[in-house]
């Protein structure tokens, strides 16, 4: 597999970093910056945006992000992915002040776009 076949929008289904590992849905939009490093944006629940960038080597794609809280703090984390294939993503995450007893998780299925043509 090779970088430029993660390009792309994915559905993540993820769980928190805490010991209830409550929930989450989301979008991960994967891109290439002009030093064909990634360039990732998650919109969790359709009200958090992070960011991040990234490397990509023998299928496992490493990406360190941020995002502002809701109290206005920058939080920074680091998040792991196994790339099964080039359409499902495994990972893990961490953040800064994150409970250091867990890891979050994230599991990224591709998002196809079905065009249908109407004569």
């Amino acid at each position: 597999m090779n970088i430029e076949e993660l390009i792309g929008n994915f559905d993540i289904l993820g769980k928190n970093q805490d010991a209830v590992g409550s929930t989450y849905k989301g979008i991960l939009t994967l891109s290439l910056d002009t030093n064909n490093r990634i360039v990732a944006f998650w919109n969790i629940g359709n009200n958090q945006n992070q960011q991040g960038t990234g490397f990509f080597k023998d299928n496992i794609l490493v990406i360190n992000f941020n995002y502002i809280g809701d109290d206005n703090l920058v939080y920074k984390g680091v998040a792991v992915y196994r790339c099964l294939t080039k359409d499902i993503l495994e990972g893990f995450w961490s953040e800064e002040h994150g409970n250091p007893l867990y890891l979050g998780s994230e599991n990224c299925f591709r998002t196809h776009k079905i065009t249908n043509a109407i004569n």
